[in-house]
């Protein structure tokens, strides 16, 4: 493994609510997930995070979502798949633009919330996602979890996905995260935390809510990102020792941009 990315969800506000300075968090992340509107994110959330992310170093992500402020994303909408083509779209067409103002670019594409999970066993949706991206810049890597439709549909289409293990959030036997509602949906202590980022970057496993041994990282591969969320209890605290946990393992830590060949130059 050259380099494992550790993301992080960011931007979630809308208006007066929401953090105002998530500078601690991205000083610990090296690829930021930034909100584009549809669950969170307005105009001067997006510039100033894409402005706090570019000036670390920060690789800054299209975290497109269901457009559905009022339940932050994590409702399943049953929108056309043909719509929700045009909606990712306008989506990250919106990040480009403070990004590109930031001296940065978009990166990847990572879907939040209930896009994330329906995509994982939704075909149509994850056939939207995939085509989106396509569209957009088939250069883009897609995060997404293996043995999921999204990922299948990715490397049909040629596109790179890249495996992420979610280190605050269990799982379940088959792979994929327990619902928020369930029990130890959350892992909030730094220790743990710290202990299942080092097993996922060496193994490509996770124990699951059970206590089985899962493998959540592709055949013959490792994982290529770990995700912490920002509005996990101690998100901070949690990211620092995860870092410090790699580091004794020797994992090496980069932006997804040092996964993939390097691209061609996005569309204005």
């Amino acid at each position: 493994m050259t380099a494992l990315a550790i993301n992080t969800d960011v931007g979630e506000g809308f208006g007066i609510w929401g953090p105002a300075d998530e500078g601690d968090l991205l000083d610990q992340v090296t690829a930021a997930n930034v909100a584009c509107g549809f669950h969170a994110g307005d105009p001067d959330i997006l510039r100033r995070t894409c402005e706090a992310s570019a000036a670390r170093g920060v690789a800054i992500g299209a975290q497109v979502s269901y457009r559905d402020l009022a339940g932050f994303g994590r409702r399943f909408i049953d929108v056309p798949p043909a719509t929700l083509v045009n909606e990712i779209l306008y989506q990250i067409g919106a990040l480009e633009v403070f990004a590109r103002l930031a001296g940065s670019r978009i990166s990847y594409v990572k879907a939040h919330g209930a896009l994330y999970n329906a995509a994982a066993r939704h075909t149509g949706h994850a056939t939207a996602l995939v085509d989106a991206v396509a569209l957009y810049d088939p250069g883009l890597p897609l995060l997404c979890q293996p043995r999921t439709v999204l990922w299948e549909r990715a490397v049909a289409a040629g596109l790179r996905p890249l495996a992420e293990g979610f280190i605050d959030r269990g799982y379940t036997d088959e792979g994929l995260l327990v619902a928020r509602s369930a029990p130890g949906a959350l892992v909030t202590d730094p220790a743990e935390a710290a202990r299942r980022a080092l097993r996922m970057a060496q193994t490509g496993t996770v124990v699951s809510v059970t206590g089985k041994a899962v493998r959540i990282a592709p055949d013959g591969e490792g994982l290529s990102a770990l995700c912490v969320h920002s509005d996990t209890p101690g998100a901070v605290a949690l990211t620092a020792a995860v870092r410090t946990s790699l580091a004794s393992g020797g994992i090496t830590v980069g932006t997804p941009g040092d996964l993939v060949p390097e691209r061609a130059e996005a569309r204005p």
